[in-house]
């Protein structure tokens, strides 16, 4: 958790509920090992800076797992459903702090995380439309989409999916498809892998991965210096459009 600098703990303000990918939220390795990895830690600090606070809901370790990436879907036992129970909890909680404007609550999520965020705002699903406390907005970078769409997802608050051109990891055409069945907003980035707003490293092949369009090969991942950026920019105009 993060908060804005200069501000009182009991001043309300706009709060974004950040979902973690299928790689936890944690560093694994070098000096930063056990801290928010780069892409959360980065973001914190984006988020801050303009004003808002930020939480991390931690879902996997509380679970005994650190990570899900190279396991199969089948043996994952750490599901959409758990994911989107942490998001009911830190929803409830958040409106019980004296800092948060329930009225100004985003779910932002990355790959894994934004399924979740998928989860968590379907109008389809009564627990969902029946919440008291409600996000004002979702956004959602490189979800798995195939799911919510087989199951004709409805957003229950306005969804901007950011999505990569090149990924094979979670591929960009049922997000695309998702969109246009609900009007949700998208923009999908040229030239970029899953994981391409990651602000440091480079594109490499993850041969451990075996959820990919090509399970045999891997999945493609890393940043992309140019739309990486652009898309924490969008990122920032659609909360501030959103909350102004």
């Amino acid at each position: 958790m993060l908060h804005p600098a200069g501000l009182s703990i009991n001043q309300p303000r706009p709060v974004v509920v950040a979902l973690h990918g299928c790689g936890g939220l944690y560093a694994t390795t070098g000096i930063n090992q056990g801290k928010l990895n780069a892409r959360h830690a980065g973001m914190a600090q984006l988020i801050a800076d303009n004003g808002y606070s930020i939480v991390f809901p931690d879902s996997f370790t509380t679970r005994g797992e650190t990570s899900l990436c190279s396991q199969r879907f089948n043996v994952r036992k750490i599901t959409q459903s758990h994911r989107s129970d942490d998001v009911d909890e830190v929803l409830l909680w958040l409106s019980s702090q004296s800092w948060t404007d329930a009225t100004k609550i985003a779910l932002l999520g990355w790959s894994h995380g934004g399924s979740t965020v998928l989860r968590s705002t379907d109008a389809n699903r009564q627990k969902v439309a029946s919440r008291k406390v409600q996000p004002s907005v979702a956004i959602a970078f490189y979800p798995g989409c195939s799911d919510s769409l087989k199951g004709n997802y409805r957003p229950h608050v306005p969804l901007l999916m950011l999505l990569a051109e090149l990924d094979d990891w979670t591929p960009p055409g049922p997000c695309i498809q998702l969109a246009k069945n609900t009007g949700a907003d998208f923009y999908v980035y040229s030239d970029s892998f899953h994981d391409f707003d990651n602000p440091v490293g480079t594109v490499r092949l993850r041969t451990d991965v075996p959820n990919g369009v090509n399970p045999v090969i891997g999945v493609h991942v890393g940043r992309n210096p140019l739309t990486g950026p652009q898309s924490w920019e969008r990122l920032l105009l659609t909360l501030r459009n959103k909350w102004r």
